[in-house]
């Protein structure tokens, strides 16, 4: 379904959720949605029950699922992202939701456990986590901007993604890189396409974060994400990486990566 058909059935619904609405207090309304799923659809357990802006409509949150948006008599539910108009722009409200989630998890993973390149300057201007894997080209093409986004004063944050799988030759790479006395020097030799020893040690995180990245929605990489918990997946050069964080720059340093930014769109 096109986000034009999604946004024009949601549109009936709400006019329906709002007729419906009443002053049920959100707990009524979460125990009538959980009989109502449970009764319908035994599949799809219903993890949580949430308010939306709009009345009447409820945010149904399903274990290790998506996210539906139903009425409150669970009568009718939709599929899909639920936007609000702000200020002459759509805001997904989902995706806000998203990301409050992804922040959470994040702040479960220890800065210990990632493979970090901090910029001299401290404290840093802004803080970017990367969902990586060593043999994705794109990966490999980011990590050659890391000085630059160093020199920008961006603290970049390794979290290991093999898109491969637990069982495959870039897991054994990317744990050793883990496991490795230097680690930093050990993922950019990897990310330069050199051999490393071979050292998949206990107790790596490696599968911890990649079952992580796979609970935030991670489908690809490399995955960036902010504190806040906003992805941006897919490669960006160093200056849109920069505005992207609202880091500001020096106009010297500006004009060198957009130099830079040419040339690595054209390659």
């Amino acid at each position: 379904m096109t986000k034009l058909k999604q946004l024009l059935v949601m549109a009936a619904l709400f006019g329906a959720a709002i007729a419906t609405a009443s002053a049920e207090s959100l707990q009524e309304v979460e125990k009538r949605l959980r009989g109502v799923f449970a009764q319908t659809e035994p599949s799809l357990p219903v993890q949580s029950v949430s308010e939306t802006p709009v009345p009447g409509l409820y945010a149904v949150q399903v274990e290790n699922g998506p996210q539906l948006y139903s009425t409150a008599d669970g009568g009718f539910f939709v599929l899909g992202d639920l936007y609000q108009v702000e200020q002459q722009r759509f805001v997904n409200i989902a995706e806000k939701g998203r990301e409050g989630a992804r922040a959470k998890m994040l702040n479960t993973v220890s800065v210990d456990d990632m493979i970090v390149f901090s910029p001299k300057q401290t404290p840093a201007k802004a803080v970017i986590n990367v969902f990586t894997d060593v043999d994705c080209f794109y990966c490999q093409k980011l990590h050659r901007e890391v000085p630059d986004l160093n020199r920008a004063g961006i603290e970049v944050r390794y979290l290991a993604y093999p898109r491969a799988g637990l069982a495959s030759d870039s897991y054994k790479k990317i744990a050793s890189a883990w496991c490795a006395k230097d680690k930093q020097t050990a993922m950019t030799r990897l990310k330069n396409r050199q051999a490393i020893p071979t050292n998949v040690c206990e107790g790596n995180p490696v599968k911890d974060q990649f079952m992580l990245g796979n609970q935030m929605g991670v489908n690809g990489t490399p995955a960036l994400l902010t504190a806040e918990g906003r992805m941006m997946p897919g490669y960006m050069p160093a200056l849109q990486l920069t505005k992207a964080l609202g880091v500001q720059l020096a106009p010297e340093l500006e004009k060198e990566l957009a130099i830079k930014q040419q040339a690595a769109l054209k390659q």
